[in-house]
């Protein structure tokens, strides 16, 4: 039976507005039967678009909001212009207020993680928070975090984002205990910069209960899923990001090309159309739609502002999952222990 939460929505965000917005919290109540939804944009729009989705609309509340942030606001104009009345404030600040149990955009990211963190704050002991994206691997999918959040890490960063990546993992699928890797220019340990190898050397050093520290992976780990958790400051895993978004774009390019090349090439793809279609669902981005802004206190969901219905939808099931598996105390129990152990072995280093 699904989980009775309720969804806070910029509803007016993104590349395309309410239009999509609407359609994919249609299709995730399709899914999620126990949702609700609470809907911050502007009422003359959204009444009657809403309207066009019934279920949705006796799902639904709307909240008139003035402003609507642009896609292209600088995050510092956007908090000065947009907090109080905003469809994207608002919609952080139900989640704050208790009114939603997770908050869902499509909206600008900066101006969105800017809104985030000054609204929710930081959870104890996170400096900064990360944002943590869904990758599609050999394997299955694994978790990559910081995807754009920070320009830069430290090697106490580095470790928050390793004990946040593995809750996620938890909150999200059935494992115990994932594997965490550090991204690195190779696996050796004498490789790569101080703050990653301090990292590495504390998480193997500590032991700790909910994750198992694999050791440094390089870039093509990413796609094989060697680890469950891939950590890396948000300026590396930003470019890796859309590195492996432009990539799988040019091969699906180069593949509709060749198949219609010619008369044999258009009979070959016509018997193997079922590989193709397999394929293209492997590669399906709308699938892993959704970033979290994971260390804050609440949860809120990044979604493409590109996306289509399916994408949108992707991501309100994501931040159901997330709440519904206790995304935030998974985390902050992990922060604990982990702050126990540190004191512990500073308590032992000065006697």
């Amino acid at each position: 039976m699904a989980h009775s939460l309720t969804v806070s929505l910029d509803a007016m965000g993104g590349d395309h507005g309410c239009a999509v917005v609407l359609a994919g919290a249609a299709i995730a109540l399709q899914r999620k039967p126990g949702l609700r939804f609470v809907l911050f944009g502007d009422e003359a729009v959204l009444k009657p678009a809403l309207a066009r989705h019934p279920q949705l609309e006796s799902a639904s509340r709307v909240v008139h909001c003035d402003i609507a942030i642009a896609m292209d606001d600088k995050p510092s104009q956007a908090l000065r212009r947009g907090r109080w009345k905003s469809g994207m404030w608002r919609a952080i600040e139900a989640t704050r207020n208790g009114e939603a149990d997770v908050c869902v955009s499509a909206g600008n990211t900066g101006a969105l993680m800017a809104m985030a963190k000054f609204c929710l704050r930081t959870m104890a002991g996170i400096e900064r928070p990360a944002m943590a994206a869904l990758w599609p691997t050999l394997k299955g999918e694994s978790v990559v975090l910081d995807v754009g959040a920070n320009i830069g890490a430290d090697a106490s960063q580095l470790i928050d984002f390793a004990l946040m990546g593995a809750a996620m993992v938890r909150a999200l699928y059935d494992v115990d205990r994932p594997t965490v890797g550090l991204l690195n220019i190779g696996v050796e340990e004498v490789k790569g910069m101080e703050e990653i190898k301090e990292a590495g050397t504390i998480l193997r050093e500590s032991s700790l209960p909910n994750l198992t520290y694999h050791g440094f992976v390089e870039g093509d780990d990413l796609g094989r899923g060697t680890v469950d958790v891939v950590v890396t400051d948000g300026f590396t895993g930003n470019i890796a990001l859309k590195t492996a978004e432009g990539t799988a774009r040019q091969i699906s390019e180069y593949l509709r090309a060749a198949m219609s090349r010619t008369l044999f090439a258009r009979i070959g793809y016509f018997f193997a159309k079922g590989a193709f279609d397999h394929l293209r669902e492997k590669m399906d981005p709308r699938k892993v739609n959704g970033a979290v802004f994971l260390g804050l206190n609440g949860v809120v969901i990044k979604s493409h502002g590109g996306t289509d219905a399916e994408g949108f939808a992707a991501a309100v099931e994501m931040g159901h999952d997330m709440v519904a598996n206790g995304i935030i105390q998974k985390i902050e129990n992990d922060l604990r222990y982990f702050g126990g152990i540190r004191s512990k072995e500073a308590g032992a280093g000065q006697q």
